[in-house]
């Protein structure tokens, strides 16, 4: 088992609760931040969640919003000296948009069996055809991130309602309990 240290641990734990803001608003709960490594220390410089729902966008991923609003802020792509922590292992299209936005480090929740393209099904972010690598770490609050996704399909499930339909359908019940 990886050794992560404390501040690892709080970086992760604004993902999970970007992970449960999309929940609320009906997305799948995954949560990301892009990280500097600034002169005063760390800090977040980009913020996201999924959002495909709301916007129609089947790019809207958690990673990929985060990185786009990492590099308005750096005004640049090149994120070289920069970490994500994402709440579940990337796909591949997420995958490929670290790799090309140079992250130096890649922090991940959950296993995606059915996706994963971080060390599960695919090595995309330390394929040594690719231009760029970095190192990359699942597992860090597996189980939090796991909870989030299972409460969330479970909800979509029972209900028979797809999407943000279902989210807040489970919310309204939740409510009147």
């Amino acid at each position: 088992m990886t050794d992560f240290g404390s501040e690892d641990s709080m970086f992760m734990r604004h993902a999970l609760s970007l992970a449960r803001r999309a929940m609320r608003m009906g997305e799948i709960p995954v949560g990301a931040i892009v990280v500097e490594n600034g002169v005063a220390g760390p800090r977040i410089i980009g913020r996201g969640f999924n959002y495909r729902e709301k916007r129609n966008d089947p790019t809207a991923h958690a990673e990929v919003m985060a990185l786009r609003a990492a590099g308005r802020h750096r005004k640049s792509w090149q994120l070289t000296d920069c970490r994500m922590y994402v709440t579940l292992e990337p796909c591949p299209m997420c995958a490929g948009a670290l790799v090309n936005a140079r992250i130096r480090r890649l922090i991940f929740g959950a296993y995606d069996p059915k996706a994963g393209a971080c060390g599960t099904l695919y090595q995309i972010t330390n394929d040594r055809r690719l231009n760029h690598r970095m190192e990359t770490t699942g597992g860090l609050m597996a189980e939090d991130s796991a909870a989030l996704l299972r409460e969330f399909f479970t909800a979509r499930r029972k209900s028979g309602l797809a999407g943000v339909a279902a989210c807040q359908e489970a919310r309204s019940r939740g409510a009147k309990k």
